[in-house]
């Protein structure tokens, strides 16, 4: 297989474009958004401009046809929405929102009108390779969950419980241990192992994890991303913590565990400078103060602004290696990509280093051009 007959496959964080001028989202990564033979990300907003606030839904967000657009422009292929927010607009949005999506020709994966139709694969064809995706979702409000008849996410829910560690320090912080849900995580193996004799490389998207907190994993994640390459998943994509976290790499499987934000616009900058009270509370509750520099625009930790786009190579229809872009978000909360010899590069690497090494995951990073390689 020449150079020219192998499969590139990026991977980006958290996107939900809802700025005035959408065009302004992604000047500085264009040229990389270009390159991937397959592009994907995490949708976290509704495309369609139908529903209102659901009652259990927070920061809903309409994207409207120019979002459409724009990642259509920008060469987005596939798309999850197993998010905390895709049914913040309520069903009808949702299904809206998924009729868009096919429409426009994105392989849209991980929610759907019921639990089949969520549980759905996609499976792209590229220079004689069949890459398949799968979507999952931990953050999930009540009723997100898609059933027999109700229109939702591919669930991966996990039970949480608390035991108080030091018996005689009252108020101390409690041992924390997390499960997935017996039922939910046998479905999954089922749907990897369905679809494994169809594709070369089975990528899977999970929406999981603790937001806003460095390096922490949930005990979960390790025991679902592992039944999931145990049943055949060749790269995990993992979402929702708003930061980097590490990256393990299980039985030679790579397991992004959160890529960040890639562009994350929030409601929130409609009410600045005064801020909500919600997000004061998550400030305090996770130790960190909106950035300055962002000027409202961007209310998350400032450890957020470091970001990446994993870059799968595909070789003789199978992966051949794994690293990542190093990503900055600028101060107008722009994606922009970083060269070896930008400071910034060494701090993103710098930090996944550390938050890799403070999980005790194992893995290492080595800088080779523009890119991180992941190795063991």
């Amino acid at each position: 297989m020449t150079a020219s007959d192998k499969v590139m496959i990026y991977g980006t964080g958290d996107v939900a474009v809802n700025r005035a001028d959408k065009e302004t989202a992604f000047p500085h990564v264009a040229a990389t958004l270009a390159e991937p033979d397959i592009l994907f990300a995490q949708l976290e907003t509704n495309f369609s401009l139908k529903g209102s606030q659901f009652p259990t839904g927070h920061g809903a967000q309409h994207g409207g046809p120019e979002m459409v657009d724009l990642l259509k422009k920008h060469g987005f292929d596939v798309l999850s929405f197993a998010s905390n927010h895709a049914l913040d607009l309520g069903p009808d949005a949702l299904l809206d929102t998924i009729d868009i999506a096919k429409k426009a020709g994105f392989a849209f994966i991980g929610v759907g009108k019921n639990i089949d139709d969520a549980r759905q694969p996609a499976i792209l064809e590229r220079k004689g390779a069949n890459i398949g995706f799968l979507a999952y979702n931990s953050i999930l409000p009540p009723g997100y969950w898609a059933t027999p008849t109700w229109p939702g996410c591919a669930p991966m829910r996990v039970r949480t419980f608390y035991e108080q560690y030091e018996i005689d320090q009252p108020g101390s912080p409690p041992e924390t241990y997390t499960y997935a849900l017996e039922e939910d995580l046998e479905a999954m193996v089922q749907d990897v192992k369905k679809l494994r004799p169809q594709v070369d490389v089975l990528v899977m998207s999970i929406h999981w994890g603790i937001h806003f907190m460095p390096a922490k994993l949930a005990m979960y994640q390790r025991q679902v991303a592992h039944a999931a390459i145990d049943a055949g998943v060749d790269l995990i994509l993992g979402h929702h913590t708003h930061i980097l976290k590490g990256i393990e790499v299980y039985k030679g499987k790579a397991i992004f565990y959160s890529l960040g934000n890639f562009c994350m616009d929030s409601s929130i900058m409609k009410t600045w400078p005064k801020v909500p009270k919600r997000w004061r509370e998550y400030w305090s509750r996770y130790g960190f103060k909106g950035d300055p520099e962002m000027e409202g625009r961007y209310p998350f930790p400032p450890d957020s602004r470091k970001t990446m786009i994993a870059k799968c190579l595909v070789s003789n229809r199978k992966i051949e290696q794994i690293s990542f872009l190093p990503v900055y978000i600028n101060k107008f909360n722009q994606p922009t990509m970083l060269s070896r010899d930008d400071e910034k590069f060494n701090a993103v690497q710098e930090y996944m280093t550390m938050v890799t090494e403070d999980q005790e995951l194992g893995t290492r990073f080595t800088a080779r051009g523009n890119e991180v390689v992941v190795e063991t």
